[in-house]
């Protein structure tokens, strides 16, 4: 959180002052602003499915331009902290019942893996466990 702050690559992450809730919040406000502009003073959230996933799309390839901020740079911002929420053990308060655990057939934080070890490109069939199942 200290500069200088230039340009990175995208291999060394986001080289930026402002906190990722500060981003959450600048970007917010300004999407929030840019969607009642162009959508008849509706909020996003009251836009159709369609008209959402087109305001999604263009942050995604930049063609919308958010105000104070980057609207691409905030898009994968949304995306990786959606993703981490959506994989997460549910002690973190995401991924509810597992449910993105079940999609992809992780088995969970269990103890011991030893005897699955040899069992290569084999179903496991085995319910996901949280940590706090575990606890």
């Amino acid at each position: 959180m200290q500069g200088p702050f230039a340009q990175g690559t995208p291999q060394q992450g986001l080289q930026a002052q402002a906190t990722p809730a500060q981003t959450y919040r600048a970007a917010l406000k300004s999407l929030d602003t840019y969607v009642r502009a162009h959508f008849g003073g509706k909020s996003f959230a009251a836009l159709a499915s369609a008209d959402q996933d087109a305001v999604i799309s263009g942050l995604e390839h930049s063609t919308i331009v958010l105000d104070g901020a980057e609207g691409k740079r905030f898009f994968e911002l949304l995306l990786q902290n959606t993703m981490e929420g959506f994989f997460a053990d549910p002690l973190y308060g995401g991924n509810r019942d597992m449910v993105g655990w079940k999609m992809v057939g992780f088995p969970g934080a269990r103890y011991d893996y030893r005897d699955y070890v040899e069992r290569h490109n084999q179903k496991l069939d085995l319910a996901p466990i949280s940590i706090l199942s575990r606890i």
